[in-house]
This record gives C-alpha cells, sequence and structure tokens, in this order.
C-alpha cells in the first residue's frame, strides 16, 4: 500500500516553480474564488428563480383577472338582455291590464245605464241603489283583482324602478276612476 500513496506524498513535495504537482494549502491554491463565484451564483440565482416565479404569478393573476372580466361581460350583456325582455312583458301586461279595465268599465256603465231605464218607481230605486252598490263592489274587486294580479306579474318581472312607475299609473287610472264616478 505504502507503494501506491508514495506517487502520491512524493508530488506534494515538488517545488512548485519546477514542473507539476499539487499544492494542499487552501490559502494557496485558488478553491475559495470558485466556491466565492460559485455561492453568489446560487445566492443571486434563487433570486432570478424567485422574480421569475413572481412574474409568473402576475401573469397568471392577470390572466385569470381578464377571463373574469369576460365572464363579467357576458353577464352583464345577458342581463341587459334580460331586462329588455321584461321591460316589453311590463309594456304588455301594462296595455293588456288597461284595455281590460277599460272593457269591464265600459260593461259595467252600459249594464248600469241600463239598470237605470228600468227604475221608474221609488220601490225601483231602491233596487237600483243597491245595484249600484253591488256594482261598485264589483267593480272595486274586478278593479283589485286585476291590480293584484298585474302587481305580482309586475312584482316577478319587473325592477324597483319599473315597479314604481307601474304603481303610480295605476294609482292614477285609479283617481281617474274615482273621479269619474264622483
Amino acid at each position: 500500500m505504502k507503494n501506491v500513496i508514495d506517487p502520491f506524498i512524493s508530488l506534494s513535495y515538488w517545488p512548485s516553480a519546477g514542473g507539476f504537482g499539487s499544492n494542499t494549502n487552501i490559502l494557496e491554491t485558488n478553491i475559495i474564488n470558485p466556491s466565492v463565484v460559485l455561492s453568489v451564483l446560487i445566492y443571486f440565482g434563487k433570486g432570478v428563480c424567485a422574480s421569475c416565479i413572481r412574474k409568473q404569478k402576475i401573469l397568471s393573476t392577470i390572466q385569470n383577472s381578464e377571463e373574469l372580466c369576460k365572464v363579467a361581460i357576458d353577464q352583464l350583456e345577458k342581463a341587459r338582455v334580460r331586462l329588455r325582455e321584461v321591460e316589453r312583458i311590463a309594456d304588455e301586461i301594462r296595455v293588456n291590464g288597461d284595455s281590460q279595465i277599460e272593457r269591464e268599465k265600459e260593461d259595467l256603465i252600459k249594464v248600469a245605464s241600463e239598470n237605470l231605464e228600468q227604475l221608474e218607481d221609488p220601490k225601483n230605486e231602491t233596487v237600483y241603489a243597491e245595484q249600484q252598490r253591488a256594482i261598485d263592489q264589483i267593480r272595486q274587486q274586478v278593479s283589485r283583482q286585476a291590480l293584484r294580479r298585474a302587481i305580482g306579474t309586475l312584482n316577478s318581472r319587473l325592477n324597483t324602478e319599473l315597479h314604481l312607475r307601474t304603481i303610480d299609473h295605476n294609482i292614477g287610472l285609479l283617481r281617474a276612476m274615482m273621479n269619474t264616478n264622483d
């Protein structure tokens, strides 16, 4: 074994000025410089990789935000389409309700005028008063039912602003009906 180690030991004793040899003194060799360079590369390399990861996270967040924005825009457009449809339906309901109320009003007026012609004596006047009261009650019930139905439909399909406008319109119609009855 000594013969195997002897050439390596003898190499350490060779003078540095004349030939090939190994220097086991760490301070005289240049091992420190590469290790410092390697340490600096590893330290700053982590920062570079970390900044790459941060950039990737930022890009991913931006892409996610853009996708969410597209989804929100699609939902907004769908909501606008739905609003236009609900407004159209509300207009139809209002027109149908107005025309139905007008027809019922005309029918009630026609029936009342026919009943007036039949009443000629005081006894018939009492019957007529009771009929008028019944007609008014029926008219009010019909109006209430029509309004309840319209309000129910409107409540289920309208937003708050359209709901308030419809209520104001119907109150105006009722006032007009009350004024014509007075």
